[in-house]
Parts: structure tokens; sequence; C-alpha cells
């Protein structure tokens, strides 16, 4: 039976690329391909991959917190994040969002397929780079919390932070999400009160921050 895998990134060429060494690859079938985290999770609901391919760094909404969407609705979708970050907080982040694995973009091509084939058997498989730091973390009491500011934020509300921040107007987010103007300034100004931030701008350097977006605008 073919392994199913649907993959996001915001790269053209990468996705290019990947899918036709994927294709190659024996009992591998890449099913979709979109360039956004909000595609992503629309997507994988539909289609139903075995496993995401997931770039973290997308805009409109990043692969952790498209990862922790997709995991909250199918826990049978293993999501694999594919990243040029080897900090361990993002790591820890993409593991608390519920991926099943985390890779270095600068890989070997049988790595990747490796990855891919263990996650799709429901292990975790995380790339040496960063398996030190993770172990090391696990030892010193485990994954690091989110921290406290993004933790009492909904998840509609971290979606309009991020589009907040790569500098999108509030009818082009409203439209974006298929709701109201005045819901997404509601929204805005719940966050500028949980955060007790008073600006746009304010939000847009706690968003980069936090590492909801690391586009600066």
């Amino acid at each position: 039976m073919n392994i199913r895998v649907l993959m996001a990134d915001d790269h053209k060429i990468f996705l290019e690329g990947l899918r036709s060494l994927l294709s190659a690859e024996p009992q591998m079938e890449v099913v979709a391909e979109v360039d956004n985290g909000r595609s992503a999770v629309e997507s994988a609901l539909e289609i139903d991959p075995d496993v995401v391919l997931m770039d973290i760094s997308m805009e409109e909404l990043n692969g952790i917190e498209a990862a922790r969407q997709i995991c909250a609705e199918r826990s049978d979708i293993r999501v694999l994040c594919l990243s040029m970050h080897a900090d361990r907080e993002f790591v820890d982040a993409a593991l608390r969002a519920g991926a099943s694995g985390y890779l270095l973009k600068d890989c070997e091509m049988d790595e990747l397929v490796r990855a891919i084939r263990v996650v799709a058997n429901g292990r975790v498989y995380l790339s040496p780079a960063v398996a030190g730091s993770v172990l090391e973390g696990y030892r010193n009491g485990g994954l690091r919390t989110e921290s406290k500011a993004v933790s009492v934020l909904s998840t509609r509300e971290r979606e309009v932070l991020q589009l907040l921040a790569e500098g999108h107007p509030t009818r082009d987010i409203a439209e974006r999400l298929g709701v109201s103007v005045k819901t997404i300034s509601t929204h805005r100004e719940n966050l500028m009160q949980k955060l007790q931030i008073r600006s746009v701008a304010g939000l847009t350097k706690f968003a980069i921050r936090e590492g909801l977006t690391s586009v600066a605008n």
C-alpha cells in the first residue's frame, strides 16, 4: 500500500523538486501540494493523507499552527515538520502541536524518505541534528512550555495575529477567514487586551518574537 503524502511549502521550486523525487520512491505517492498552512489544513482534512510534510515558516498560517489544527481534528494523520530552524524552541513547539517528526531541510533525500516511512508507521522521527537537544530537554524536565502570553490565545486569535503581523489589512483578513470586518476588529481588540499591547506594530513584534511568523513588514 502506498504512503500518501501531502506537501506544504511556500517555495514552488522546492515543492516541484521534492515531488519529483518522492514520486520516484516505491510505495510513495504525492497526493497534493499546497503553499500555505491554511490550505494544508483544508487539504489534509479533505484528502486524508497518511503524512503531511509541513514547512513551519509559511504565510497566512504557519506550519506549527497548521499542524496543531490537523492533529486536533485527525489524530491518524501524521505531520512531519520540515524546517531550516534547528533551534530547540521550534522543535518543542512542533512536538507540542502534535507533530510526529521534525527534519531539517538540509537533510539527504534518503533521510527524508526514511523519516516519512517512520512517521507513517506511527513512530516518531527526529533529525539527528535536533534529537540531542530534545533528549537533553526531556532529561531536564520535558518539552519547554509554551509562553504564558501565547497560551491564552484562541486558535482564531493566533490566526488573526499572524495575518496582522504579515501586514494584511482588516478587510483582507476578514475575506480570507470568511468573517465580517467587525469580527476581525473585535479579535484585534481582544489580542491587544490579552497581550497588553497597544498597537499593530507591537503585535507584529510580539508575533515575530514568539515564532508565530517570520515575516517582518
